[in-house]
C-alpha cells in the first residue's frame, strides 16, 4: 500500500515490478485456500458508500472475492442518503441511541432510498465490476421477519423510547440467500422487514448484516465503516479485542453512541460461530480485500473468546 491511492490504476500499479506483483499474489494464496468455498457477510456502509473512487474499489473487491473462491453477502447502509432525502421533503433526521426515529413519512423515504437507490447502485456498481449481482429486501423470499423495536433506555431501563417504524429481527429465513450464492450470483440486501400485518420495518443494517451472518454460518463478518476501528481513550486503534474487554469498555463509556449497534451485533455474531468479525476502516483504498487476504490489520478483530 506505498503507491499513492488516488493516482490513476495503470500509475500507481504501473510502477510496482512484475516480480513484486507475483509476490503479493502469492501472498494471498493462504488466505484464498484457507478461506474457498467460505462465505463473508459484508456490511457497506460510511465513506466507502459515498466516495466514487471508493465505491469503485469496493465493488472490485467483491468481484474478486467471488472469482477466487469466496461468498460474498452485501447488507447496505444508507444513513447519508437517507439524510439527503429527508432534507428535501424538509425533514431532519432524528437519532436516540444510535436509532433513526422513523415515522410513517421517514419509512416511505427509508424504502425508496435503501431498496431503490442505493441498492440498485450498489447492484449496478458489482455488476460493471463483472460480477453478477442481484438485489434483495427482506421481502423477498420471506427473509427477515421483524417486529416494532422497544428501545429501552440506557440510564433509566423503565423508561422506554418509541422510535417508530424501527424493527428488531423476529426471525431470518436465508433460503433466498443460498439459492442465489448456489447459482454464482452476489446478494446485495436492503435492511428492511416485515412484520406479521405486512408492514415494513426499518432495521439496523449492522444487526442485520450481524444475524445474517449467523444464520448463513459465515467464515466472516466485515463491518465496513468510516472510522479506523475501536479506539481506546487515548485514540489508539485496538485491533484485537475479546467479548469481556468489550463489555469493560461499554461500561467505562469508551464505545458509545452509533457504535453500540455495531459492536452488540458484532459480539453476538462472534459468540454465535462467526469465526471472526471485522470493523474495517472503508476510508482505505481496498482495504477488506487487505484484511482478507493479508496479515494486515485495517481495523478491529472481535473475538468471542
Amino acid at each position: 500500500m506505498t503507491a499513492p491511492t488516488h493516482l490513476p490504476q495503470s500509475d500507481s500499479v504501473a510502477s510496482i515490478a512484475p516480480r513484486d506483483k507475483a509476490e503479493i499474489l502469492a501472498q494471498a494464496l493462504p488466505y484464498i485456500r484457507k478461506f474457498h468455498g467460505k462465505t463473508i457477510v459484508i456490511k457497506y456502509g460510511g465513506n466507502a458508500m459515498t466516495d466514487p473512487e471508493l465505491q469503485a474499489d469496493f465493488a472490485e473487491d467483491v468481484v474478486l472475492l467471488k472469482l477466487v473462491g469466496l461468498n460474498p453477502v452485501v447488507v447496505h447502509g444508507g444513513g447519508p442518503q437517507i439524510d439527503a432525502a429527508l432534507n428535501k421533503i424538509g425533514k431532519k433526521g432524528q437519532f436516540i441511541q444510535g436509532m433513526r426515529v422513523t415515522d410513517d413519512e421517514t419509512m416511505e423515504v427509508v424504502e425508496w432510498v435503501l431498496a431503490g437507490e442505493v441498492q440498485q447502485d450498489i447492484v449496478g456498481l458489482i455488476n460493471a465490476a463483472g460480477g453478477k449481482a442481484v438485489g434483495l429486501t427482506g421481502r423477498d423470499g420471506g427473509m427477515i421477519r421483524a417486529r416494532k423495536l422497544k428501545l429501552i433506555d440506557l440510564e433509566d431501563p423503565t423508561k422506554e423510547h418509541d422510535v417508530g417504524s424501527v424493527g428488531e429481527i423476529e426471525a431470518i429465513d436465508p433460503s433466498v440467500v443460498k439459492a442465489l450464492q448456489d447459482d454464482q450470483f452476489i446478494p446485495v440486501i436492503s435492511p428492511i422487514g416485515f412484520g406479521e400485518h405486512n408492514e415494513s420495518y426499518n432495521i439496523n443494517a449492522d444487526l442485520v448484516a450481524s444475524k445474517l451472518a449467523e444464520i448463513l454460518k459465515a467464515e466472516k463478518l466485515m463491518l465496513l465503516t468510516n472510522i479506523k476501528g475501536v479506539l481506546d481513550k487515548e485514540g489508539n486503534l485496538l485491533t484485537d479485542l475479546t467479548a469481556r474487554r468489550i463489555d469493560e469498555l461499554v461500561a467505562d463509556g469508551t464505545i458509545s453512541g452509533g457504535m453500540l449497534p455495531k459492536i452488540a451485533g458484532a459480539l453476538d455474531a462472534a459468540k454465535s460461530g462467526v469465526n471472526a468479525v471485522h470493523i474495517v476502516d472503508g476510508r482505505v483504498p481496498h482495504a477488506m480485500l487487505l484484511e482478507i487476504l493479508t496479515e494486515q490489520a485495517y481495523g478491529t478483530m472481535i473475538r468471542s473468546h
